[in-house]
């Protein structure tokens, strides 16, 4: 194939069927989302144990999505590049969405939980590069608010599913320790959809091969470092120092075990760094941590800007069902009726949200070319804040529905924006890699958050879930002050480089 000068943009139906298939991984995410601590409950969890068993999912995501975006920059067959991961992580996740709800113990469920979040992230990460690779500069902003768009969707249908299901006459509630029906039927219908969907856009789309992509190239060559810089032995060092002393502290104190997790990943990023700088030989271990020393600078910028956001959806994801139950429900027996309406509620909440994010996405674009990508994420993400505060103001659980739709342009804007920007300031051979790397800056807040946040609640917060949201919408509003500081390639954003 002969590369044109310039990338070709492309047509509405072709971006449409290019991104059709996040419309399945939203799907098997939103379940997960919306259900898992309610499974982790419903099997006798305490409200003390659900961050620790939620992590799973964000180490599932540290390791894969990394690697996975590593072998997809190699790889090049009849079905193209990224569609191979596509194929192999949608079935995998379908089979994973079948047999969740039919775990019999609290700690298959966290196994589970471990299996469904890697296989949908075998398909999820090549979708981000998938958008880098296809289209222009001046389209990924509208690539991007595309899969938001599906995202908000299949997030709507899946969220809602247990509520609905209801409706219908299917059984909301069951014997003690036993999945509702509403919820494992949910988990079937999900496996489908995401089969499906991503199986669309296998069939429907194609890819430009990896040395014409190379010719189409804007993004300026990220700086080389040595891997022996004195600052980096001396970073990895305080690294693993930190985590060893705060490992002493958890283990003098008594504290809440969850802070291990913490301490696990300061040795564990210290340490890979610190074996780095000893070996020769280039692998994958070596070229992803070469890539991660060597990033471009906004993306280290955006790294902060990720941080504080996800910190605030992992809370919100993980304690909304505690809260919403609790407060605005009085109920925190997961076998009570009120408990079990409360929580599908909050599936309608998620569902909401999620639904506000599709007609935000609609609107991001339009935003865009208004106040550029930094203004834009700056006022969703504020908005996104002051809906998480609200729902400790709130007591009337159907004025819940007006902080959804902060949330929902906040996560619209956190599901393309920083992607977008990403995007125009990394390489075309490095597209995956560094896509997988950038989900470090979602995971390692996750992390955080599920070390932090039950210690804190306990410690400093009469264990009120209601706190962690209000914390969440605070580390929002900090994410919008973030994006201000980012800078762009001049190159191709000329009014958001610095003046």
């Amino acid at each position: 194939m002969q590369a044109s000068s310039t990338k070709p943009q492309l047509s509405f139906w072709q971006i449409w069927n290019m991104c059709f298939g996040f419309l399945g991984i939203q799907f098997g995410f939103a379940l997960q989302n919306a259900n898992v601590s309610r499974i982790f409950q419903t099997l006798g969890a305490g409200i003390d144990d659900i961050p620790i068993l939620w992590v799973a999912a964000p180490l599932t995501g540290l390791l894969v999505q990394p690697l996975i975006g590593y072998l997809s920059d190699r790889t090049w067959t009849r079905l193209g590049r990224r569609r191979p991961f596509f194929l192999i992580g949608a079935v995998l996740s379908s089979l994973a969405l079948f047999a969740f709800p039919n775990v019999p113990t609290l700690w298959v469920a966290a196994g589970m939980l471990w299996v469904l979040d890697a296989s949908i992230n075998v398909s999820m990460e090549p979708f981000r590069a998938f958008v880098g690779d296809q289209l222009p500069p001046a389209q990924r902003p509208t690539g991007f608010a595309m899969q938001s768009f599906f995202i908000g969707v299949g997030s709507v249908v899946a969220s809602a599913l247990p509520f609905v299901l209801e409706q219908l006459g299917v059984a909301n509630t069951a014997a003690a320790g036993q999945i509702p029906d509403t919820v494992r039927y949910a988990f079937y219908a999900g496996g489908v959809a995401l089969l499906g969907a991503i199986g669309w856009t296998v069939l429907r789309t194609r890819e430009y091969p990896p040395e014409v992509l190379q010719a189409w190239d804007e993004a300026p060559a990220p700086a080389v470092r040595s891997r022996h810089a004195p600052m980096l032995r001396l970073l990895a060092g305080g690294a693993v120092l930190a985590g060893g002393a705060l490992v002493l502290w958890v283990w003098r104190h008594d504290l809440d075990k969850a802070l291990y997790i913490l301490a696990g990943l300061l040795v564990g990023f210290g340490m890979a760094f610190l074996v780095r700088g000893f070996l020769v030989r280039d692998n994958a271990f070596t070229r992803i941590l070469d890539d991660i020393r060597d990033m471009p600078p906004a993306m280290a910028q955006l790294a902060v800007v990720q941080f504080f956001s996800w910190f605030a959806l992992f809370a919100m994801w993980i304690y909304t069902t505690a809260a919403v139950t609790d407060v605005h429900f009085g109920s925190t027996d997961p076998t009570s009726a009120a408990y079990n309406a409360g929580a599908n509620w909050v599936g309608v909440l998620f569902a909401a949200y999620n639904g506000f994010a599709a007609l935000a996405a609609i609107a991001i674009p339009s935003m865009v070319r208004r106040l550029g990508l930094r203004g834009s994420h700056l006022l969703n993400a504020a908005l996104g804040g002051l809906g998480l505060l609200s729902i400790g103001w709130i007591r009337d659980p159907h004025w819940l529905l007006l902080s959804m739709l902060g949330v929902g342009f906040a996560w619209a804007s956190i599901l393309s924006l920083p992607y977008a920007m990403l995007s125009d300031t990394v390489p075309a051979a490095k597209m995956g890699t560094y896509m997988g790397i950038f989900n470090f800056f979602i995971v390692i807040p996750q992390l955080v958050a599920a070390s932090l946040l039950g210690f804190l609640l306990k410690t400093f917060l009469g264990g009120h879930p209601i706190h962690a949201l209000s914390i969440g919408g605070i580390s929002l509003l900090v994410a919008g002050v973030c994006v201000l500081f980012v800078r762009l390639p001049a190159i191709i954003h000329p009014a958001e480089a610095p003046r």
